[in-house]
This record gives structure tokens, sequence and C-alpha cells, in this order.
């Protein structure tokens, strides 16, 4: 087996203790909201009739929300909320909003090639939605459509980047820039880039709490009331009258309709519960860089960089030049909890800071404000599934596997359309109708997704060589990413 960059460019352990020394163990994006955007809002106390109600304050449902006040302005829409808006998920991402529907083109290429053409096109739709949104609203959520980079830092990348490229670029898609060795040097100046190519259009960078905070801003302006501190215990779907309940510990809201947006957390339905699995994520936010650093690394233009192992690392600057550095560590514990001990992992943030110094050797000294991690919602197709169950009076969407801040708005139109029965382009396609494989239970989610993981590194380690684990759950169609 061979080494990869990060293991043949070790920095000195002092660098790393330097840079981690104080680090706060907190959230950055929350942290920086400001005051006039985290309201406190009741418990849900008492029995309250509405025509929608949504379980999940994060970006699924506000959006849900927001849209189908859109749709209906008149119509009652109760948001149900067991922390505070935006706390998990959607305030700890790393910020990329990206077009892809399909965690990629290559993956929707391989699940559903025919529609294609039609989910690029939507995608694109909807993040410029968003990025209009800011205006349409009046909202402020630092968004700033300055594409991605993805940087090969081994030579067999190097290849892949290219023929990635071609194909792209035969197939007429726009906005792309490859960039040579020179080029990416000149652009983002790191000894482990050895090429790159620059996706302009598909994808913006944003302050993942902000979106959430003015989300639900916008959202209560116009009438839509969120509950905090309120975790629904159970759904309740009297067969005779047409409504469904969901019921807290301190009241219940009876509604036409339920939007169940809780993504990672474990599904009100029992139809859902293997569907997905908790994968932790890991994240450094850095001190702000000096004009100096900046000049000595170059990124003028503030693209989102993502790189190409299977174990990837995704980086982005912050509005007030902070470097974000998160991924390669993707963690699953065994029996699929969401638990706040789960967050805790200082081998992943040295690890981390290991590897920021790797790619940035000439920011040694500089030291991470911020750590922290939170749970991803990983299906085995990458990319979130829908539906609608209890007679149609309950709607869905969760599995976005680390791509939701763009898609889960178009999550939010699909279940609105489902609700509301309408034959239309997002509800007849293959990926809206049909279910991913679940997970299958423990012991054997544990020793599939770890082998999973095991042979993703070795992939890594051997030249992107895929071993026959890989290779029969492609021919499958399953998956474990973060």
């Amino acid at each position: 087996m061979g080494t990869t960059v990060f293991e043949r460019r070790i920095p000195q352990p002092s660098v790393i203790e330097h840079a981690l020394g104080g680090t706060s163990h907190s959230t950055f994006w929350i942290d920086d909201l400001p005051e006039a955007l985290k309201p406190s809002r009741p418990k849900l106390a008492g029995t309250a009739v509405a025509d929608l109600v949504v379980v999940g304050g994060g970006y699924t449902g506000l959006w849900t929300a927001l849209l189908a006040k859109e749709r209906n302005p008149d119509a009652h829409v109760v948001i149900v909320e067991a922390k505070r808006v935006g706390w998990a998920a959607s305030g700890r991402n790393g910020g990329f909003c990206e077009a892809s529907l399909t965690h990629g083109h290559e993956n929707g290429m391989a699940r559903w090639p025919k529609e294609m053409e039609t989910l690029d096109r939507l995608g694109l739709e909807n993040l410029d939605a968003i990025e209009a949104a800011e205006a349409k609203y009046g909202m402020d959520f630092q968004f700033e459509r300055t594409g991605q980079l993805a940087p090969a830092v081994e030579e067999h990348q190097v290849e892949w980047l290219k023929e990635w490229y071609d194909e792209a670029t035969a197939r007429g898609e726009e906005g792309l820039v490859y960039l040579d060795e020179a080029a990416m040097q000149a652009s983002v100046a790191s000894p482990t880039y050895l090429a790159g190519v620059w996706e302009q259009r598909t994808n913006g960078m944003l302050h993942p709490a902000r979106l959430a905070a003015e989300l639900a801003r916008v959202a209560e302006e116009r009438g839509v009331e969120i509950f905090e501190h309120s975790p629904v215990r159970r759904l309740e779907t009297p067969g005779s009258t047409g409504a469904v309940s969901v019921v807290t510990d301190g009241g219940r809201i009876d509604a036409k309709h339920a939007v169940l947006a809780t993504n990672v957390f474990p599904s009100l339905l029992k139809r859902n519960r293997l569907m997905t699995v908790p994968v932790y994520d890991y994240v450094l936010m850095t001190e702000p860089l000096s004009a100096q650093q900046l000049a000595d690394i170059g990124w003028n233009d503030r693209q989102g960089i993502g790189d190409m192992a299977n174990q990837f690392h995704y980086y982005r600057l912050s509005k007030d030049n902070r470097i974000l550095f998160g991924g390669y560590d993707a963690i699953y514990n065994y029996g699929r909890k969401v638990r706040e001990s789960y967050e805790h992992r200082p081998e992943s943030w040295q690890r981390l800071a290991s590897h920021f110094f790797t790619t940035f050797p000439q920011l040694e000294g500089l030291r991470f404000s911020h750590q922290w991690a939170g749970a991803i919602d990983t299906s085995t197709q990458f990319t979130a599934f829908f539906g609608t169950a209890r007679d149609h009076r309950v709607a869905y969407a969760a599995g976005f596997t680390g791509l939701g801040v763009g898609s889960t708005r178009f999550a939010a139109e699909t279940m609105l359309d489902l609700l509301e029965r309408r034959e239309n382009e997002r509800t007849s396609l293959e990926m809206v109708r049909k279910r991913p494989l679940p997970f299958p239970p423990e012991p054997a989610a544990a020793i599939g997704i770890n082998a999973t993981r095991w042979s993703l590194d070795r992939a890594d380690h051997n030249r992107g060589r895929r071993n026959l684990l890989l290779k029969t759950l492609d021919a499958l169609g399953l998956g474990f990413d973060s």
C-alpha cells in the first residue's frame, strides 16, 4: 500500500499543539449569530389546530413552512422543534450550498441516468432561487456564488480530473475551468495541489446558522408559529377524522397535514427507522487570517474547496476570512444513536489540524478558534428520499448525506407537492417515487459500515482502486458516505 500526501508531509507536533491550544468546543456559526436572530420562543403547551404542522426547525422544516405560506398565505402553519431553530446540522455544516440534488453527477448517472438532464436543471433552478432569496425576503445569510474547486493532491487524481473535465465539457456543462499545476498554485497556493477543476456555477458559500435564523424570522413575519424545546413523542392519525396530530410532553397540534423534517433523528414513522444512519463529521475553524496570511495563500476567488479522496476534506473562507476545515473522518457509532458524547473526538481534530498545515504550511502559527461536530443523515443512495404515509396525511424527506444545504429547499417543494397530490416534474421523478434500500439492523449495520470505511481508506492508499466489497456495493447501488 502507498502513502497519501497527508502521511508524507506531516507537520511538527508542536505546530498542532499550538494551533489547538485554547480552542473553544462550540459551533462558530451559532456563536456568530447576532442576538436579534436568536429570539426566545415558547414551548408548546395545550392543544392547537393548524392546517400544516412541521416537525423539525432545521432547513427542511423552515423552507417547508415558508413555502407553504407562499402557496397559501391564509394557511395556519406551525413548526415544532425539539431544541432551538437551526441547532443541529443546519447550524453546524460547512455552508456549501450546491446545485446537485443527486450527490454529484456520477452518483446521479448511476441511479437515474434518464432523469439527469432534468435533475441538473432543477438543481440549478433551486440554487438560483436560494441566491435570490436574500433580496426577495430581505435576508442576509452571506451568500457568495463562488463555485467549488476540486484539487488533485495525488498523481492518479490528475488523470481522474482530466477525464471528469473532458466528459463534463463534452456533454455541454458550462462554467468549468481546468487548472494545471501552475494555474492551481496561482489560484490557491498549496504545495499539495497538482491540478484542479473549478466549477463556477454550481455552488455558493453561505453562513449556515444565519440561513436557518433568517428563514425562521421571515416565516414568523408571514404568520408561521414556531415552538421550541418541544420534542415530539408520537404521531397520531385517527382513522376516521382525516387529521394528523403531533404530541409533545406539554401539548399537541391537530392538523390536516404534517411534514416530518427530523432528518438524522429517529423517524416518527416505523417504516423509516432503518432508512438512515447518523455519521459524525468533525470541523475546525481558524481565527481570522491577517492580510499577510491571506496574501500567502491567495484564494482571491473564495471558492469552496473539496478534494477528491474517498475520505475527503472540505474547506472555505468565512466572511471575516477564517478558514473552516472539515471532513476526512466519517464516524459511525454502533446502534445508530445520536448522542452529544459522540461530538467529542480529540483525535479527529488533531488529524484535521495536521492535514490543514500539510495543505497550508505557510500558515503555521495560526490558531483554531472553534472545534465542533455533528451528525449527518446518510442514506444508501447518498441523497434524499421522499414519501407520504398515513393515508397521505404525512409527508417526509430525509437522507441528504451531507448535501442538504441546497437540496432541503427542493425537498420542501416536493413534500408540499406530494401532500397536495400534484402531478408535476418533481413528483414524477423516479428519485421521488422510489425509496432506496434501507441499512440493515445491528450488528450487520456496524460490521458493513466499518468494513466499507476501511475499504475506502485502502482505496485512497492504492491509487483509488476499489476492492471487491466496494465493487459489490457499487453494483448493488448501495453506499456509505459523509
